[in-house]
């Protein structure tokens, strides 16, 4: 309340200096001229920071104007202009925590830094996006099933953050569905009568502009989530069929965060602070940035604060695969999602004039190209960098004038734009080789001429037949659409792998799900010389193995109402598929089984999450001492959980009742509890068994656990101790309780003081 006197106080006094200013107009007006001058000249060097200040005595709530509130803050400098102090505060936020965005100079900045009631002052962060066979691929048929059983996601809000929406398209068409709850309060910005019943609200949050999608990305994954059926289907005449979404009677609210330059920091939370007011359902978020504590993971802490509002938040993972630590949106509030592959592919095949073949991908694929060998370069042959990976204007030294060209993935090009290099050089045709990295990881892009992505393998041995002759050949053959891939359910090399750096504690990614060469919607068509406006296109990313799995979750949501998103999370995780179609480990990018820091708790099975037995529930206060057992400070805690905290109570990240365990190990054993609710009628009793980790030895405290009735918990103590010594940095194993009817699995990583 003092500073609010001081407040009011100094703004009297400015009012009558700005007075005193007006009665001496006339003599200093070439001083107001420089002033104003000066005034444009700093604008030119304005950035956004998001600045975080103190919960007042009495929370957020008690305050009567939050904006006039958080303009009491900022420097005298920012005063210095009349109606400059409003136009300088780009968002108040309400929900998400309690601070705002505003432009200030670095030097403003540094002045704010130092006000009473200021946590932190920070530039905002540049995000980036994370960039149909799905449904049956998943087990979802329609008029049978979980689907039907879910009721196809009727009556349940998914809010999707990312590039707007392309309104028109089929895929948002309103039939079959009834009008929004009464609880949406969301608006729509679109002109016209674009929204309908399917697509309840559309915002803009990057621009004034109404929310429109000039990229594509977010008509791609909205309708990914939550498409309606559309008939007819394709990309260059590959993947035909009925396209739609996960969830296909739920509806839209869509947030604009994103253009051109990428998804400004401030844009995002002030969608997020929008989307919870609204009463949207699950959040849906394809984009990220890196790992960074909780407390300055803006992302992080308005998930939290949907989480407390009951909206689970769906993130994807990140696309810095395959090395280790590389993922984006960590926080165990957040569902992370990595990305596999389906069992579907758009094949072409190389074939060299020794006759040997490789198989490979490419959407796009010619009824007129000839089968017939053509000549063969690789004009990387010399060791010219850019040349290697076909860069621009690296080709016009090459004579590849109606020849089939070698180019290596990589080196900073689009895989589009190497193509386009090969044929504006007169190239007929065109091999995209992965490097060792990517190794079989191969994708299905709409390329500007023929051509046929191969896995690294097949690259080297094109090399080694190019260097064995002194006149290679080759021809691309096309075969169309394959369904029946065996060994589908392969993490992909892009999608991004932990451990976590922000909680080591927690295991992530917590679930892949489908994220390459997904066909969804798309703003227009990839086709030239037509009129249809089923408009679709085959993109790969975490970007798309998100919204599959928002989608899922707005399923659960419909089918089980009163779950928390700590029980809808729970459930995906713990009947997740551990097996590829062939019934073997999943594998990575080499073939080789992959590890949990690159699966989680494995491959979505929407089925089985519907009824999952047991499940690892959390409320949100629950993450408190968590958040504690991080090392936080009071202030930082109550940040995150938008009121006044004291840590007086913590505990390990590892004794979060979390549905996988992730263990740092030394010599002495670790005990850690979980609590499980059983969320199926009728009585049961579940056994453990154990896949113990390589050098470690797991007991559980309890022989059985029994349920007699609905919503009814048990506790159980499981311990870890290291046996002997381990060849490798970590190791895994699972925990799996199991009835006549139900197998609950925790994956598990021990890593190795």
């Amino acid at each position: 309340m003092e500073r609010d006197k001081y407040r009011i106080l100094f703004i009297l006094v400015a009012m009558l200096f700005v007075s005193l200013n007006c009665v001496f107009a006339s003599h200093n007006a070439q001083e107001r001229k420089l002033a104003a001058a000066s005034i444009k000249d700093e604008q030119n060097d304005l950035t956004t920071y998001i600045v975080h200040v103190e919960e007042p005595e009495g929370g957020s709530r008690t305050v009567p104007n939050l904006g006039r509130w958080y303009t009491s803050f900022l420097p005298m400098t920012t005063s210095s202009a009349g109606q400059e102090q409003q136009q300088r505060i780009v968002y108040s936020y309400k929900t998400v925590f309690t601070g705002f965005a505003v432009k200030l100079t670095a030097e403003e900045a540094e002045a704010l830094k130092r006000e009473k009631g200021i946590l932190s002052v920070r530039p905002e962060k540049i995000y980036s996006l994370h960039t149909t066979h799905s449904p049956k691929f998943l087990g979802l048929k329609q008029g049978s099933g979980f689907w039907r059983h879910s009721n196809y996601g009727k009556g349940v809000i998914i809010g999707v953050l990312d590039t707007g929406v392309t309104a028109w398209h089929p895929s948002f068409n309103d039939e079959g569905l009834p009008p929004p709850p009464a609880k949406w309060k969301g608006k729509c910005e679109l002109n016209g009568t674009a929204c309908n019943n399917k697509l309840i609200g559309a915002r803009n949050f990057e621009s004034s502009s109404p929310p429109v999608d000039e990229e594509g990305h977010g008509t791609h994954t909205a309708s990914t989530a939550a498409g309606n059926y559309v008939k007819g289907a394709n990309v260059f005449g590959q993947a035909s069929g009925t396209a739609v979404g996960m969830a296909p009677l739920a509806h839209l609210a869509i947030y604009k965060v994103c253009g051109v330059f990428g998804c400004r920091e401030s844009s995002i939370l002030g969608a997020m602070d929008t989307a919870i007011g609204d009463g949207v359902d699950v959040l849906s978020l394809s984009l990220g940035g890196g790992s960074m504590p909780f407390f300055a993971d803006n992302i992080a802490m308005g998930a939290f604060r949907a989480t407390q509002k009951g909206i689970f938040v769906s993130c994807s993972a990140g696309n810095e695969g395959p090395q280790f630590g590389t993922l984006s949106n960590e926080a165990p509030w957040i569902l992370t999602v990595g990305a596999s592959t389906i069992d579907r592919s758009i094949r072409t095949t190389v074939k060299l004039g020794n006759g040997k073949t490789f198989d490979g991908e490419s959407i796009y694929q010619p009824k007129e190209f000839r089968s017939k060998l053509r000549s063969l370069i690789y004009p990387g042959a010399n060791g010219d960098k850019s040349a290697i990976f076909c860069a621009p204007e690296s080709l016009k030294k090459f004579d590849v004038r109606g020849k089939v060209v070698l180019c290596e993935r990589g080196g900073g090009v689009g895989r589009g734009d190497k193509g386009q290099e090969v044929k504006d050089n007169g190239g007929v045709g065109m091999i995209l080789m992965n490097d060792e990295l990517n190794a079989y990881s191969t994708l299905a892009d709409a390329h500007l001429l023929p051509a046929a992505h191969v896995s690294y393998a097949a690259g080297t041995s094109i090399k080694a037949y190019i260097n064995s002759t002194s006149k290679p050949t080759a021809t691309i053959l096309f075969k169309g659409t394959i369904i029946g891939k065996g060994r589908a359910l392969e993490v992909t090399s892009f999608s991004s792998r932990g451990p976590s750096g922000a909680s080591n504690g927690i295991l992530k990614p917590d679930i892949i799900g489908p994220g390459v060469s997904i066909l969804a919607a798309w703003p227009v068509s990839l086709e030239k010389n037509t009129t249809t406006k089923s408009t679709f296109n085959i993109i790969s990313g975490t970007s798309m193995s998100c919204p599959h799995l928002s989608g899922i979750a707005a399923l659960l949501k419909s089918s089980h109402p009163d779950w928390s998103p700590a029980a809808i999370k729970s459930a995906m995780m713990t009947t997740a598929d551990l097996l590829n179609l062939r019934g073997k480990p999943i594998n990575d990018q080499t073939m080789l089984p992959a590890n949990l820091y690159a699966t989680g708790a494995g491959h979505v099975n929407p089925t089985k999450a519907n009824n999952p037995g047991l499940v690892y529930d959390l409320q949100p206060d629950d993450y408190i001492p968590y958040l504690c057992g991080l090392g936080y400070s009071d202030a930082e805690v109550s940040n995150i959980v938008k009121r006044k905290m004291t840590c007086s109570t913590s505990i390990p990240e590892a004794e979060l009742n979390y549905p996988s365990f992730s263990i740092q190990l030394g010599s002495a054993p670790q005990t850690y509890k979980r609590t499980l609710t059983n969320v199926s009628p009728g009585s049961s009793s579940y056994s453990p068994r154990i896949t113990a980790p390589e050098g470690v030895k797991v007991t559980i405290d309890i022989a059985k656990l029994r349920f007699t009735k609905v919503n009814q918990k048990a506790t159980y103590s499981v311990t870890f101790s290291r046996v002997g010594n381990s060849s490798t940095p970590f190791s895994q194993g699972f925990l799996k309780w199991v009835s006549t009817k139900h197998t609950v699995t925790s994956p598990i990583v021990v890593q190795f003081a």
